[in-house]
């Protein structure tokens, strides 16, 4: 079996990453990159770390609009769906690269894969609502996180068959987290105490592109009582020299910026951390399989469970409601597995090969 697979951003890397191998073990794989990230720090750091094949395929499509840049990927993918010819579209989470495969996977007549389907933070403001949800009712089989990602799905009444796999990232983590846990170094070299700092990260178009939002970003990390080392994504080191904001964070003492962190740094910085300031889905997960709290910088979240489990808090820009996170105490007791037991990848497979025996048999019928 033949399976184009469409990455884009950091996330889908890491996904990809624990996808792949099990894969391509198995049946064969084309990989494209549709350099939605194209920056070294959020792209090729990844492939690297995490042994992730290098694409087959690479489109350099970056920048622009979400429009633009997803009817960019669209015409690309065209010729590239005629050409490979494969079994099936395998896409991931909800950028515009998995937008723009699914898309272009249904208009070529071929089926469509979504790993992470079903997550729904309920807000159609977010582009990755918009992306994640027309994903999900383009595609043939829905690969879920968890059970109230299935349970939304079938409250769309969305078509395609829908498998709880489990997280895949879970897989990637729980590789990682030994290792990471015991260099204590790390946060030295950046000038932190392990246990003794805040992660933050940022780069949500309604927190950075808005410069009144983007000040109230600023101010919260200001307002911080312990150190913050800040990992600036591309996307937000722009805004804030735009808005001469990223003079104000490296003029203040406890504030440490720095180039965007490859999976294995950011990793260990996380799991170092006291807490984590962010308004990443992939983070809020990875804070929560590391067992370090996580202030997350919006009103709402997909990853419901990690907010019910009571590690994760929502403050959106509000300073104040970060400092009282900041002030709780974590959850006692054990964490329980909310996104499986670090064998997604192969579940995927697994789902993907029965699907397809299906198919045969219902064609065959």
């Amino acid at each position: 079996m033949r399976i184009l697979t469409i990455v884009g951003n950091r996330p889908q890397f890491i996904k990809a990453a624990a996808v792949s191998g099990v894969l391509r073990r198995r049946h064969e794989e084309v990989l494209l990159h549709t350099g939605q990230h194209h920056d070294d720090n959020l792209s090729r750091i990844f492939f690297a770390q995490l042994g992730l094949a290098e694409p087959e395929r690479r489109l350099e499509i970056a920048g622009g609009s979400n429009t633009s840049q997803t009817a960019r990927m669209l015409a690309a993918l065209e010729p590239i769906l005629a050409e490979t010819d494969p079994r099936a579209v395998l896409v991931y989470g909800d950028t515009n690269s998995t937008l723009a495969g699914g898309l272009a996977a249904a208009q070529a007549g071929v089926p469509v894969i979504h790993v992470e389907a079903g997550m729904r933070s309920f807000d159609r403001s977010m582009p990755e609502e918009t992306n994640r949800v027309l994903t999900d009712h383009l595609s043939s089989l829905l690969l879920c996180s968890s059970q109230t990602a299935a349970q939304n799905l079938a409250a769309e009444s969305a078509h395609g068959s829908a498998v709880v796999v489990g997280d895949v990232m879970v897989d990637v983590a729980l590789r990682w987290q030994p290792a990471a846990r015991a260099d204590r170094s790390l946060p030295e070299r950046y000038g932190v105490q392990p246990g003794s700092y805040l992660l933050a990260s940022a780069h949500r178009a309604g927190n950075v592109d808005v410069p009144q939002r983007l000040e109230e970003l600023v101010e919260l990390i200001e307002a911080m009582p312990l150190p913050v080392l800040f990992p600036v994504h591309p996307r937000t080191r722009a805004r804030l020299r735009e808005t001469g904001l990223d003079d104000r964070l490296a003029a203040d003492p406890h504030v440490t910026l720095t180039e965007p962190l490859g999976y294995a740094e950011f990793t260990t910085l996380l799991c170092h951390s006291r807490a984590v300031l962010t308004d990443s889905g992939g983070v809020q997960k990875e804070a929560y399989l590391a067992g370090v709290p996580c202030i997350t910088l919006r009103p709402n979240t997909e990853w419901v469970e990690t907010v019910r489990s009571g590690w994760n808090t929502l403050v959106d820009l509000d300073a104040q409601a970060a400092l009282a996170a900041l002030d709780a105490a974590p959850p006692a007791g054990e964490r329980p597995p909310l996104y499986g037991d670090g064998k997604a990848a192969e579940r995927c497979v697994e789902a993907i090969e029965a699907w397809d025996a299906r198919s045969a048999a219902t064609v065959a019928a």
